[in-house]
């Protein structure tokens, strides 16, 4: 093989594209700028993925994959041939002096500062700046070089023998007491990990958190010392003494771990910090980093050990480009909380005798006479005639005030229900289902959609002629109705069925749902931070309320704190987010089934009978049953589908679970909506 051709005379479409070997032995240039000498290595590795061209290119009969081949050929060719290896080699050396090597081992994967949303900035940045191969940092260009997930795969599958002449090619010139030069920035890497390790572990938000028990011996404090001792060690060639302090290090980066890990202990019962369960995974990783750099430096089989490593962090690499699996990480822990909880209280929203199903509807009336109220008043601000954003201010002001007046007075509205029973119910499917628990989830479904009609019907059952009699009350008492043909009209033409209302009614399904994402977190909130205690301790509290007092309050705001954040959301959202989407162009309206049914009565007090005569009246009296159903419906399988995968719930009798469902609809339908006298025995 003759490769003397000047690099200049390459052609420049060669070199970029990296797919003919010979140009890319021949544009081997130790001398070249950085940025073109990474462009180089990065047009290698390009090679070594490219597409096979012709039949004979294929691959082998064990299947070995392609990158592996032309890594053998590339071999092959440099021990050969003298003159291409020493320019390659040449240019590698150069490489090894010119990167800091040891921020891909101690850094790739992990983000500049202990913090979620700047960890989420810099993937963003990672996904939609391009990179530069114009770097002194491995770990920035190692993610040009592999850009493949599917590049971790063919680093696995290197065999030994090839790894061996391989390293003989391209590792590290030895050095500074060094007698293996690919050693240096594994041991750098460790001095690294271990020190942020250390000082992870002795922060203040971890710290506190740690079960003493498990930081009684000190483990951080100590993890430096002993990762110097055996570095040191290996840079001194005395492999003897490293091997034989190397245990004990391992067990300090055991207990650091275990250490860590006990925050999250702390967090199920205090409430969780997504930037601190961000910096326990940090730490984690940390630990499960560095045991694996302490092993390649000690293998009998370096190579093999290194090449697996440098899989992982292309997996590693990869993985941090994506923000979707950040999120799903980091927020699991306040998910599961937030479902918890959720399932905690929705277990007191399902009936299950007619007792309980007779208090539902009780207090369901209540609300509906609430809301019926609240339908006038959300007249009257319209009646104003306000600007956009403030009229959809008040109505939210109105909706919130009205939704916690239900709350405290013990009542409540239908639609509050799903977000909270779904968790509830996704809790009975943590297990596989024998045939007497798919008879008993049979019956939770049936007790929560009676429930869930009883809401709906309590609510409709006064809201409806509550708001009808306040329209004739007031017209017999002052001449005119409160609500006038021209907006009874409007009502007409906005809850029709033949309208957006199906869309509206399952948007609002999403704000129900998300009410109670909202609840959730700000109760983390509330626990994680203390306030309670804060609240029961306040000098100035105390001083007014007197200490007992004070306490009373504190323990009110812990039991009712969920629910006050879930009413006040709701009802701002509401009101507010339809303006703020008609400022994008965005028409998107809201509709509430309660709030929906007490417009209709006062349309038709304001029409008169004669509107039952209308076909649009009857539509829109569809579209009160679509919009009560798409409440419902929407909010629940969002809760519930949130609660399956928060808490790892896999449905693996979903088929079963259906046909019983459908035999206990045809055998007793009515069962769905009255509760029987009797428990039912089955399905």
């Amino acid at each position: 093989m003759t490769v003397a051709t000047p690099p200049s005379s390459v052609p420049a479409a060669a070199r970029q594209r990296g797919w003919d070997l010979p140009s890319l032995l021949t544009a081997a240039d130790p001398r070249a700028p950085l940025a073109e000498r990474h462009r180089w290595l990065i047009g290698l590795t390009q090679w070594l993925r490219a597409p096979a061209r012709g039949p004979a290119a294929a691959g082998d009969a064990d299947r070995t994959p392609l990158p592996v081949l032309r890594l053998r050929h590339l071999v092959d060719v440099l021990e050969r041939h003298g003159e291409p290896r020493a320019r390659v080699a040449a240019l590698l050396a150069q490489f090894w002096r010119d990167v800091d090597v040891a921020s891909l081992f101690a850094d790739l994967g992990y983000g500049p500062r202990m913090s979620l949303w700047s960890e989420l900035r810099h993937r963003l940045a990672l996904r939609l700046l391009p990179a530069t191969p114009e770097t002194r940092d491995l770990a920035e260009l190692f993610v040009l070089l592999f850009p493949s997930r599917a590049d971790a795969d063919w680093l696995r599958a290197i065999d030994d023998e090839t790894l061996q002449r391989l390293v003989a090619l391209v590792a590290p010139p030895p050095g500074h007491g060094d007698a293996h030069g690919w050693r240096r920035p594994l041991l750098d890497a460790a001095t690294f990990l271990a020190t942020h390790i250390a000082a992870a572990g002795v922060s203040a938000p971890l710290r506190r958190r740690m079960d003493p028990a498990l930081v009684a011996d000190a483990p951080f404090p100590q993890l430096v010392p002993a990762t110097t001792e055996v570095v040191a060690a290996l840079r001194a060639g005395d492999d003897a003494l490293a091997l034989r302090k190397l245990p004990y290090l391992r067990a300090l980066v055991d207990a650091c771990a275990r250490a860590a890990d006990s925050v999250h202990a702390h967090l199920e019962e205090f409430g969780v910090s997504v930037d601190i369960v961000f910096e326990v995974e940090q730490l984690k990783s940390r630990a499960r980093r560095l045991d694996e750099v302490l092993g390649c430096l000690v293998s009998p089989a370096p190579a093999h050990d290194v090449a697996r490593l440098l899989a992982d962090l292309v997996d590693v690499a990869h993985r941090r480009l994506s923000v979707r699996s950040l999120f799903e990480r980091h927020y699991a822990l306040l998910a599961r909380k937030l479902t918890e909880r959720n399932a905690e209280v929705g277990s007191h929203y399902i009936t299950r005798n007619a007792a309980e199903y007779r208090a539902m509807l009780r207090a369901a009336a209540g609300g509906g006479a609430v809301i019926a109220l609240t339908t006038f008043v959300k007249f009257a601000i319209g009646a104003l005639a306000l600007g956009a954003f403030w009229t959809g201010f008040w109505a939210g002001v109105n909706y919130a005030a009205s939704f916690v007046v239900v709350m405290l007075l013990g009542w409540t509205v239908a639609t509050k229900q799903p977000a909270m029973t779904a968790p509830a119910m996704a809790a009975k499917l943590r297990t596989q289902l024998a045939d007497d628990e798919v008879a008993a989830f049979v019956d939770e479904v049936t007790h929560l959609i009676r429930s869930q009609a009883a809401g709906i019907f309590g609510n409709l059952a006064l809201v409806f002629p509550l708001a009808l009699a306040v329209q004739l009350g007031w017209a017999a008492a002052f001449g005119a109705p409160p609500i006038g043909p021209e907006t009874a009209e409007y009502v007409l033409h906005s809850l029709t069925l033949l309208g957006p209302t199906a869309l509206f009614a399952a948007f609002t399904g999403v704000l129900l749902f998300a009410s109670s994402i909202v609840a959730g977190w700000v109760e983390n909130a509330f626990v994680f931070h203390r306030l309670d205690s804060a609240i029961a301790h306040h000098p100035g509290l105390v001083a007014r309320l007197g200490a007992a007092r004070a306490r009373r309050w504190a323990a009110w705001w812990r039991a009712n704190v969920s629910g006050v954040a879930a009413n006040v959301s709701l009802g701002m959202m509401l009101g507010l987010v339809p303006p703020v989407l008609g400022f994008f162009a965005l028409p998107v309206e809201v509709r509430h089934v309660t709030l929906s049914t007490g417009q209709l009565a006062a349309a038709i007090g304001a029409l008169g009978p004669d509107v039952l005569q209308r076909a649009d009246f009857w539509w829109c009296v569809a579209g009160i049953a679509a919009t009560g159903v798409l409440n419902v419906g929407v909010s629940f399988y969002l809760a519930f589908k949130l609660a399956l995968r928060a808490t790892g719930v896999q449905v693996r009798d979903r088929a079963r679970v259906a046909r019983a469902i459908r035999r206990r609809l045809l055998r007793r339908p009515l069962s769905f909506l009255w509760p029987p006298r009797e428990a039912p025995g089955g399905p």
